[in-house]
């Protein structure tokens, strides 16, 4: 199909519904694109053409997606018989029994599942690298980073391989690969997508599950079709007054956007990431929004030390359930240096020490709030990143050297993690490519429950400084 790439999800499902072009070449397509950028950007963990052929020859419902191709993530997605290793060695083999909620959704919607994009370790850094995959390397240079740790999805979405790849992310793990790769990032509120049957929550309501896209209708219309609560969650995020894509109908009224610089760390945006920030402001007040400096009061050490302990409690807990399941001990030879170090802290941790750690993230949720209602702000901008991407192996969760990865991945993304703390949705918009041609994303958040305004918001941009027709050195079509 010459023209496969012009085409973002949402066209190529008009394709089908017109009869212009079959499902079955769509997938066709799609799976020799993604045979060609494993072998450049190494950002598939596994192939199942045959699961998307099996849906087609069962019969695709009338959904939204009818036809699309779609990449999963390798990190809590289960389809049935399939593949699931969370880019672990101690589940290296391990397939999956049951389909996941969103797996049910997402075949609902239409789309044909042929493959499993590429995860570090749980999801545990901002790079996707593993001792059992390999490193992902970015199209847009392929001795650098495509972020973390969705890095699989935005590296075969930036390609060309699929227009539209599902993610998640705990700690910026949408944001940070959008912000990375050129795309469009949407991390959603807490309680918005499903993520069971066995869980309805990851690392207590911080992980959220979403997509990451080449433009802003895909993704809208996605959260359309697999947002609603799932069996058994306590926690919901209020419903929309309309679509989510219909928020891209007309431009948003003048908002009052909080520029936000510094991060709770201390870090500040590195010369590349301010003329982004520079950039995307002159933008902002050119379509007749108000910008000011300003930022949310947060205790940098507070909130990092109760995302360590969190993260380290949940990861202890998976790997002591994953050592019962295969009747041994796991040890050090079973999981990278690193998360040996998240599991070992884990194991030690008090139990009111989880307790203050899970008051801290909600008293940054209470603090973010607050500082956007009390100020009268509609949205916070910062950039997804302070930098553009690191090279490989700096952010591996198997580093040279500790000291330095600890450095690098604490000054990386810094803004990220308190919308996950917050349990509110923020986006990472590709507003801005240095002059080496590096994509650095500009991050937009929101209060909790507030995706329709950033929509709305993002489809402004996208139609003021679209991104579309960008290009990576490394594109697999024509």
């Amino acid at each position: 199909m010459d023209n496969y790439s012009d085409y973002d999800a949402t066209g190529l499902a008009e394709l089908v519904r017109n009869k212009e072009v079959s499902a079955s070449e769509l997938l066709n397509e799609a799976v020799t694109r993604a045979s060609a950028a494993q072998k450049d950007l190494n950002c598939f963990s596994a192939m199942f053409p045959e699961v998307g052929e099996g849906q087609i020859s069962d019969g695709l419902p009338n959904g939204p997606f009818a036809g699309v191709p779609m990449a999963v993530k390798d990190l809590g997605f289960e389809i049935e018989g399939q593949p699931i290793t969370n880019g672990s060695l101690a589940f290296k083999g391990n397939v999956a029994t049951r389909n996941s909620v969103l797996t049910e959704r997402y075949k609902a919607a239409g789309f044909t599942l042929f493959g499993q994009t590429t995860s570090p370790e749980f999801g545990l850094t901002t790079t996707t690298e593993s001792l059992l995959y390999g490193a992902t390397v970015n199209p847009w240079d392929t001795t650098r980073t495509s972020g973390g740790s969705s890095g699989g999805a935005s590296a075969c979405v930036a390609a060309g391989v699929i227009p539209m790849a599902h993610a998640s992310d705990g700690g910026g793990s949408i944001r940070i690969p959008a912000g990375c790769t050129g795309l469009f990032g949407m991390k959603p509120s807490r309680g918005r997508t499903p993520m069971g049957p066995v869980t309805t929550e990851g690392w207590n309501g911080q992980s959220t599950v979403h997509a990451v896209s080449r433009s802003v209708r895909d993704n809208a219309a996605l959260l359309d079709a697999t947002h609603g609560r799932e069996v058994g969650s306590r926690y919901v995020a209020p419903e929309p007054d309309s679509t989510f894509l219909s928020a891209l109908d007309k431009d948003p009224k003048g908002l009052k956007i909080a520029l936000w610089t510094k991060a709770p760390n201390g870090t500040v945006p590195d010369a590349d990431a301010q003329a982004g920030i520079d950039k995307t402001r002159k933008l902002l007040e050119e379509l007749g929004h108000h910008v000011e400096e300003a930022g949310p009061a947060l205790d940098g050490e507070e909130l990092g030390k109760s995302l360590m302990v969190t993260v380290s409690a949940a990861i202890a807990m998976v790997m002591e359930a994953r050592g019962e399941a295969l009747g041994r001990e796991l040890g050090p030879e079973d999981m990278e240096p690193v998360t040996a170090r998240f599991v070992e802290f884990g194991n030690s941790i008090p139990m009111k020490e989880l307790m203050k750690a899970t008051q801290a993230s909600i008293t940054a949720g209470l603090v973010y709030e607050h500082f956007l209602v009390d100020g009268g702000y509609d949205m916070v901008l910062s950039p997804t990143m302070s930098r553009v991407p690191d090279k490989t192996g700096v952010l591996s969760l198997n580093p040279a050297d500790l000291d330095a990865y600890t450095e690098a991945v604490t000054t990386f993304a810094p803004w990220c993690a308190i919308s996950n703390q917050a349990g509110s949705p923020a986006m990472s918009v590709p507003l801005h490519w240095t002059d080496a041609n590096l994509p650095i994303g500009m991050m937009f958040g929101a209060r909790a429950g507030n995706e329709w305004e950033l929509y709305q918001l993002a489809g402004q941009l996208e139609r003021a400084a679209p991104w579309a027709h960008r290009r990576p050195p490394v594109w697999v079509g024509s």
